[in-house]
């Protein structure tokens, strides 16, 4: 991979909460348009890494890159407002999507995807308006754009919650178990939008338990277990030869 197709970087990241290394030294890059699932038992660390790459969670050392913007943490180090500035910038190229949707209740759906582009990049109204609605008409939701959040169903609140995310234009989509909280049908949903944002060439990151669609929608599948990872590789030779034991195991008694 050439570093101008690179979106995401992310080297040596440690965490530790107490005595306890949530993640060990953990790189991951990004290429443009890809798609990567992040798979693992609970508790392994997979969430908080994502949280870890738009600094939601510091990390206690490491770097991250994220198109033309880098932060760098060393052991040790307090964060001071120079770092919550580059963070600050470092969002600007991220949209998060949460298990539990994090929509406000007191708006709209329109009104919701309006709101950051509106108070954060303080773009005119009537053109947030617009791309909102774009963005609602491609996740399906044109119906719904007027009512509130309470209104919906679940599967309905979480593609808000993407349209939401895309609206800020990211260069790169993070996705914290999208579809746990979801039955089934719900769940494809959203995963059918998913599949269409790759489809666009959108640079996705997955943390799910979903291993139907890690295997049928992923470019990249990484197995981390115990703040590692463990393995990676494209969908077919993870799920059906995985090299370590470690991912065979896991894979096996999910599947069973």
């Amino acid at each position: 991979m050439a570093d101008d197709d690179i979106v995401l970087d992310a080297r040596s990241l440690r965490k530790s909460f107490g005595a306890h290394a949530v993640l060990k030294d953990i790189s991951l890059r990004v290429e443009r348009g890809e798609l990567v699932s992040i798979i693992g038992p609970s508790g392994c660390g997979k969430s908080t890494f994502l949280r870890c790459l738009n600094l939601l969670e510091v990390p206690d050392g490491g770097v991250i890159r994220i198109e033309d913007v880098r932060v760098e943490r060393q052991s040790g180090r307090g964060w001071t407002r120079a770092d919550e500035r580059q963070a600050h910038q470092l969002r600007a190229h991220v949209g998060m999507v949460f298990q539990s949707f994090n929509l406000f209740p007191q708006y709209t759906v329109l009104e919701n995807v309006m709101l950051a582009p509106r108070c954060v990049r303080r773009r005119p109204t009537g053109e947030t308006e617009a791309v909102a609605r774009e963005l609602l008409y491609k996740v399906g939701l044109v119906q719904a754009m007027d009512r509130y959040p309470q209104t919906l169903s679940g599967g309905q609140q979480q593609r808000a919650a993407i349209a939401r995310a895309l609206a800020m234009k990211p260069a790169v989509m993070l996705y914290d178990e999208p579809t746990s909280a979801l039955d089934p049908e719900l769940a494809e949903e959203v995963l059918q939008v998913m599949r269409a944002l790759d489809n666009e060439g959108m640079t996705q990151i997955v943390v799910t338990h979903d291993m139907r669609f890690a295997r049928a929608a992923s470019d990249r599948v990484l197995y981390v277990e115990g703040g590692e990872i463990v393995e990676e590789g494209v969908p077919d030779t993870m799920f059906a030869a995985p090299h370590d034991a470690r991912t065979r195991r896991f894979l096996r008694t999910l599947l069973s």
